[in-house]
Formats: structure tokens, sequence, C-alpha cells
């Protein structure tokens, strides 16, 4: 189940706080978390998706330093993990790829913090759907204020919000996706 599993992070299309559609910002951190976090977990890999090319290119500049550079060299053990980080210009084609590899159409599971539509599971239904199917699974993420409305169309259902006992519920996505993983993974 884990290693036909991956994490799909999305740049675009987003919504900034007044629900506008927009493309967020690559960060060289939000990479080298999540591939952290797959690697851990023992995920397929992450899927970066963003409609900036040249974003694309700047972000695999700066990670070469820790695949191709010294960076690589001095720490096996991240090169390990950001070699496991693909990006797409879309979310129909970075799915496309986990169908393509393993066969068959994954069961794809957003995570949002308001009501979309989809859905609705817990954490241990994730857990027993990417279990019981065999198949892939991509668990999706979104950047800036979160996923705009319509890729949640591709989506099969949304996982239930992470909660917070203070009522607060901003986190980082890297944090985020460190809780959602652990839930369904762990």
């Amino acid at each position: 189940m884990r290693e036909k599993s991956y994490l799909l992070l999305v740049h675009h299309p987003t919504v900034d706080r007044e629900g506008k559609i927009i493309t967020s910002a690559i960060t060289t951190l939000d990479m080298h978390d999540f591939a952290r976090l797959a690697k851990t977990y023992g995920l397929g890999g992450v899927l970066v998706q963003t409609n900036l090319p040249q974003q694309v290119e700047l972000i695999k500049r700066l990670l070469g330093h820790w695949t191709e550079g010294y960076g690589g060299e001095r720490n096996a053990h991240r090169k390990e993990a950001i070699e496991g980080v693909t990006f797409w210009p879309t979310v129909s084609e970075s799915l496309g790829a986990v169908q393509k590899a393993h066969g068959e159409r994954p069961i794809v599971i957003a995570t949002s913090a308001r009501d979309v539509g989809l859905p609705v599971i817990t954490f241990a239904e994730a857990r027993k759907k990417c279990e019981e199917s065999g198949g892939p699974s991509v668990i999706v993420f979104g950047t800036a204020s979160g996923l705009a409305q319509e890729v949640f169309s591709e989506c099969d259902y949304v996982v239930e919000p992470i909660g917070s006992p203070s009522g607060y519920n901003h986190l980082s996505v890297r944090s985020a996706a460190s809780i959602v993983v652990d839930r369904i993974f762990g």
C-alpha cells in the first residue's frame, strides 16, 4: 500500500485569502520536508504541481545541490528522499503519471478544512480505503489558502479536517502533511 501511495502538492489552481484563484510559489522548504516525509513513511514519492515552468527550473537547480552536488555527497539520506520528487504542469497529468506507473487509476483523497462537496472520510476510513484497494493512492495538499474548487473534481474523497483543541486552524502545509500522513500511514 505505502509504496503505491503518493503526496501531491498543488500550486495551481489554489486560492488566496479572498478566494481568488492564484498560482502559489514553490518553496525549497516544502520540497525538502515533503520528500523526507514520503521517504520516512515508505511512500511512492512526491508529485509537485505548478503551471510555471520557470519555477520548476529554479527549484530543480536548487535541489540539484542535494542530488548532484556536494550536498548529495555529504547527505545521502536527503539525496535519496529528494530523488522521489517529480514535477507536473497540471493536477490531471500528475494523477495520470501515477495511473500509468501502476496500471490503474489511483484513489484520490483531498485535504481541506472547508466543505468542498465531496464525501468526507475519517483518517481511519482513508487508511482502510488505501489498504483494501491494493492499488495506488494520492493524498492531495493545497498551498496558499487551499485548493481551488476545480481541483476537487479530480478527487474521490476529502479527509476530515485535522482539528485543533484551541480552535486555531492555520497550519503550514508541511505541518498538516506530516499529521495527515501519520494518521493515514502511521
